[in-house]
């Protein structure tokens, strides 16, 4: 049980890390757009993004895929990019879809993030380990990290948009044109070369 515990604590510290900003900044594209009273439609867009996630860490752990980590560390923040870029489309904030776009978005770029994820945590493994305790410890704190994120940008949506009467849709194209400027700086930081 200690190390279920240990796995859980590193997986929600990875993803909580501020020095890790390209994880919390994603979820900052894909969640912006949201209030508290969508807290359905939330669950079901982290869901998504977790799914994708925890498939191909699981994927990349077991040896089942192979990439190489320079393209996947810059196609990370080409999808908080892709992801921010969309909340432009939002104008009136009603959202009765019942399987958004933004959905299948989260579940595609959970691939993607899984395979970043995935490295550190081999590292940790080692070789001849049983793994599926640690990797499910590993995507359970990931997952409370993504809550305490959520809930979060939640909170200071509530601040600006109710208790300082910002307009929501200026307040959703300032983070997300943040988010695309910061996420453009990374990926052509991280651009591979050959």
């Amino acid at each position: 049980m200690n190390d279920f515990l240990l796995y859980f604590q590193i997986g929600f510290q990875h993803i909580a890390d501020l020095r890790g900003i390209d994880h919390i900044l994603f979820i900052v594209a894909l969640c912006i757009r949201y209030q508290f009273a969508d807290w359905r439609k939330l669950l079901i867009l982290v869901t998504a993004f977790t799914i994708g996630h925890s498939i191909t860490l699981a994927l990349s752990v077991f040896d089942i895929i192979q990439y190489s980590m320079k393209w996947i560390e810059f196609l990370i923040p080409v999808t908080i990019a892709i992801t921010a870029f969309s909340n432009v489309f939002v104008k009136k904030f009603v959202f009765k879809s019942k399987f958004p776009l933004i959905y299948f978005i989260a579940l595609f770029f959970g691939l993607i993030h899984g395979m970043g994820f995935s490295s550190y945590l081999k590292s940790l493994l080692g070789s001849g380990e049983l793994v599926i305790w640690p990797l499910l410890a590993f995507n359970l704190g990931l997952e409370a990290g993504q809550i305490l994120i959520v809930l979060t940008i939640l909170l200071i949506t509530l601040i600006f948009v109710s208790l300082f009467k910002v307009n929501r849709r200026e307040y959703l194209l300032f983070f997300s044109a943040t988010a695309i400027a910061l996420a453009l700086q990374m990926a052509i930081e991280r651009f591979p070369i050959h």
